[in-house]
């Protein structure tokens, strides 16, 4: 097993998390042998750790020792590192954002076509336990044909980091943790979208949004809501999802939640009325115990191999990527409808 040498390029947060935490996973099949990052701190950083610190993306690009390189630098500068990488003959592996706009990415696939070289971005989020249990939930149809899905993360810490407050360098929300949300939605939803609402927060004060709704509405009738706040001080659940059959909630990435789904009995008695405030309803009285069962999650397992074992795949072995360079584009043109649309309102 030939093992593919990387070099990261941006030893950041991400950078560092990718070096000592992702690719150890996968350590039979990529390495990381050296980064490159502008700052002389954390560079030194790198020399701590034993790898090979290089004193400018131009000394990457010329060791032949360096078969790809990982891009985890502030979004505004993914689209000329690619290119450049890829012109040096280095397979990429991109963090998301993958570029500032489609058109961008579009730069970048044109030189990855020229060059035959793999391009691939890091849509990590497909791999996150309670996604693969929302995914098997829909796909099997366990509370019956999904017709509604609710996808929020929130917090209330503002937005992160110093450069995510500028717009120069892509930051904001909506192409922080939107970009995963978003990209979760259209993987998980196979069908075209029919309609988009959204709206932006500025509530920070800052010239990036610091959150965002959008309600998208897809062509087969599935209809969702994504959110992304940073002003929460309590939280909604991670995941909301209801079908014709019961309805699932994940609170939190801890996969607490439950789902209840009708039991599809025919002997169980009505609902009987309620108090409710200074009135009485029937029609939001629980159901009886006999309608509905608790049910458990199934297990969070993907059916899919983990991202860099994927990408070794796709560079020895010609496999097929998890993430296509056409559903990173399709995430693209969707946030750049909701800039468009919010800029109009």
């Amino acid at each position: 097993m030939s093992i593919i040498n990387f070099a990261v390029i941006g030893y950041g947060g991400m950078g560092s998390y990718h070096t000592h935490h992702l690719m150890p996973i996968e350590q039979d099949r990529v390495r990381v042998v050296g980064t490159y990052d502008i700052s002389g701190e954390r560079r030194q950083i790198s020399k701590d750790k034993g790898l090979q610190a290089y004193e400018s993306l131009e000394d990457v690009l010329k060791d032949d020792n360096i078969e790809a390189i990982l891009i985890a630098t502030p979004n505004d500068s993914h689209k000329e590192i690619a290119i450049q990488a890829l012109r040096a003959g280095k397979h990429v592996v991109c963090e998301k954002p993958v570029a500032m706009s489609t058109q961008e990415l579009d730069d970048i696939l044109a030189v990855a076509e020229e060059t035959g070289k793999v391009f691939m971005v890091h849509q990590n989020r497909r791999w996150d336990p309670d996604f693969l249990i929302i995914r098997e939930l829909y796909q099997k149809k366990i509370i019956g044909s999904v017709f509604q899905i609710e996808s929020r993360v929130q917090g209330a810490n503002g937005i992160p980091g110093d450069w995510r407050h500028l717009q120069q360098h892509g930051g904001g929300m909506l192409l922080d943790w939107g970009v995963h949300l978003l990209d979760q939605l259209l993987w998980l939803v196979d069908s075209p979208i029919k309609s988009v609402q959204a709206d932006l927060s500025f509530i920070l004060g800052d010239e990036v949004d610091d959150g965002f709704m959008s309600y998208i509405t897809f062509e087969n009738g599935v209809r969702a809501l994504v959110e992304v706040g940073t002003t929460n001080y309590t939280k909604l659940p991670r995941w909301y999802v209801k079908g014709l059959e019961g309805t699932a909630k994940i609170d939190d990435w801890d996969l607490s939640g439950e789902i209840i789904a009708a039991t599809g009995r025919k002997d169980v008695q009505a609902p009987a009325p309620i108090q409710a405030g200074v009135g009485l309803t029937k029609t939001m009285a629980p159901p009886s115990e006999e309608a509905t069962e608790k049910l458990s999650f199934p297990a969070p397992k993907a059916d899919y191999s983990p991202f860099y074992q994927n990408f070794y795949e796709v560079v020895r072995e010609g496999a097929e990527p998890i993430v296509k360079n056409q559903e990173v584009r399709k995430v693209m043109q969707l946030i750049e409808q909701i800039f468009s649309i919010t800029q109009k309102g």
